[in-house]
């Protein structure tokens, strides 16, 4: 798990192709790596990644097929920076909100302004996720955790601070750009446990109603 607050900015030094998935070797600049250890995970743009080598300077990690069909991690080169998260530990800080790591669309800058110090950006979601994006509610953009300023249809804006600008790679973005986003978790279990309340409750209904057997049973009916 992981809170959407940006530590450190790194590199991808190698790409390696493996029979049909991917290897990453990331250079991760200041992020400590004292305290990660081999099978540990790291946020990297918002996508999960488990550590499978510490050269040092970085960290190897596997990239699946499905997280190449999920993500835009199938045109990374060496030399792209990456927003860089450790795991939470219990003690950390929720300054951002819950964010799992597990990309759930690409989304696309179709905006980009100045508004007075900060950056505006009207990002295209997609229907699929549309409707768990809520504003003034929380997304992850890159492993970035923002605030939804509006939303519309399936597009939503957001203000880079200046802070975010510079702490992260949101200020270089521009339009065309893809970008990993995550919904609140709350949001998609919700869903969940609506939808199945609500199939449980059509179903009792119709396990309880009153039909032509039941009165016949109960000799309503000759």
């Amino acid at each position: 798990m992981f809170t959407g607050i940006i530590e450190s900015i790194g590199t991808v030094a190698a790409v390696k192709m493996q029979r049909g998935d991917m290897q990453l070797y990331i250079r991760t600049g200041g992020l400590d790596l004292s305290d990660v250890a081999i099978g540990d995970s790291i946020a990297t743009n918002g996508v999960c990644l488990t550590v499978i080598a510490l050269p040092g300077d970085g960290f190897w990690a596997d990239v699946s097929v499905e997280t190449l069909v999920h993500t835009n991690f199938a045109q990374v080169e060496a030399g792209s920076r990456v927003n860089l998260e450790k795991a939470l530990l219990p003690t950390t800080r929720m300054g951002g909100h819950i964010v799992t790591g597990h990309v759930d669309a690409l989304g696309q800058i179709v905006e980009r302004s100045q508004d007075a110090r900060s950056i505006k950006y009207l990002v295209k979601a997609g229907s699929n996720i549309a409707r768990y994006i809520a504003a003034k509610g929380s997304i992850t953009v890159d492993g970035v955790s923002l605030t939804v300023n509006s939303v519309e249809r399936d597009q939503f804006s957001l203000n880079i601070v200046p802070h975010t600008a510079a702490q992260t790679l949101l200020a270089e973005y521009q339009v065309g750009s893809t970008v990993h986003l995550e919904v609140d978790i709350i949001a998609r279990y919700m869903e969940r446990l609506l939808n199945n309340s609500q199939q449980q409750a059509s179903a009792s209904s119709r396990h309880s109603g009153v039909d032509m057997a039941k009165l016949a049973e109960f000799g309503f009916l000759k």
